[in-house]
């Protein structure tokens, strides 16, 4: 099935914060609904949350009592607005916002026939960010081979997009390829997503794993136990640079450090060449009860001052690829990024 999907003017998706204790679909009947199962991460992931904001916009369309188009416009703008503000870092979602907007706002058509264009549209992206996701998994599965173990950071697979993954997507393939591999999976505070999601998602795969905490990465990339590592992203810039799920940069830097190839994978979506670099990259800082508190329990003192980013930024020099739905692009990435992105165009 699809993290989310459009059925008869209703958005359902299953709710990642209850995972992998209860296997829970929801229903968002307006777009305050899925804005607010962005922002509390009912739904994450980059792919995923664009496909989301896109939704939201088509619920917008079919709630709006506008009788003409120049209405119905403004109302799509009002919830725009609120979807936009939801989560800052990963590009996808603007890219999807963005996306529909300029469509509807392209077309001349009475209000009725602008409702079904923007449903459309919303349903292209999440459609076309399945088929992405498939060419990720098959370019990046080239990368991995038979006996490699692979370390994974946070969750990049089928529950961060519409369906596939990024990340876990080429892992999956390269296993029902019938490469035997392993992974190790980290555990990925504050929110311990790799612990809750990706350890899941493999399991359901018959992918061998290995659940470890983050901070014994580099205790088995130094002994010799990880021949990759493969994480997704959630906005890439012109050179190459990436933001992902915090801890990632660590990772990173510890595998240049012991030889290992560090790969990040991504549709094209959220590759973002208005950026020169990571440092122009907006940084989501979350609440603090993420790091004081676990399934509500406080397991700090009380008062404690907290800083929860919730992303870092690698610098491109750590990173040996980035795996694409175009193919997999090598340094110098300022000119291979473009280049492909030119492509697409």
């Amino acid at each position: 099935m699809r993290t989310i999907e459009w059925r008869d003017g209703v958005v359902t998706m299953v709710d990642q914060r209850k995972l992998p204790r209860q296997f829970e679909v929801i229903e968002c009947r307006d777009y305050d609904a899925v804005a607010a199962a962005i922002k509390d991460m009912t739904i994450r992931g980059a792919p995923a949350i664009g496909a989301a904001a896109a939704f939201g916009l088509a619920l917008a369309a079919r709630a709006s009592r506008a009788a003409t188009r120049d209405e119905l416009l403004r109302d799509l703008d009002t919830a725009e607005r609120l979807l936009r503000a939801t989560r800052p870092t990963a590009v996808n979602l603007a890219w999807a916002l963005d996306r529909v907007m300029s469509k509807a706002r392209a077309l001349d058509l009475p209000a009725s026939d602008l409702r079904e264009q923007v449903t459309a549209e919303a349903q292209k992206i999440a459609d076309e960010d399945v088929a992405m996701n498939r060419a990720i998994a098959r370019h990046g599965a080239a990368l991995i081979n038979d006996g490699d173990t692979v370390l994974t950071h946070c969750n990049a697979g089928p529950l961060a997009t519409v369906d596939v993954g990024t990340a876990l997507g080429v892992i999956i393939e390269a296993h029902r390829q019938g490469k035997e591999i392993h992974v190790f999976v980290d555990e990925t505070r504050p929110r311990l997503q790799g612990a809750r999601l990706t350890a899941w998602e493999l399991t359901q795969a018959g992918v061998p794993m290995t659940l470890i905490a983050d901070n014994a990465a580099g205790y088995f990339m130094r002994a010799g136990k990880v021949q990759r590592v493969i994480v997704g992203a959630d906005r890439v810039t012109a050179n190459g640079d990436v933001a992902n799920k915090i801890g990632t940069y660590k990772v990173a830097v510890v595998a240049h450090e012991n030889g290992v190839p560090f790969y990040s994978a991504m549709p094209t979506s959220t590759i973002d060449l208005s950026l020169p670099n990571g440092d122009a990259i907006p940084i989501e800082e979350r609440d603090a009860r993420e790091v004081t508190h676990i399934d509500g329990v406080c397991i700090a003192p009380e008062g404690v001052r907290v800083s929860n980013p919730a992303f870092d930024v690698t610098p491109h020099k750590y990173i040996a690829a980035l795996i694409t739905d175009r193919g997999v692009v090598y340094p110098p990435f300022k000119d291979s990024l473009l280049r492909i992105m030119r492509a697409e165009a």
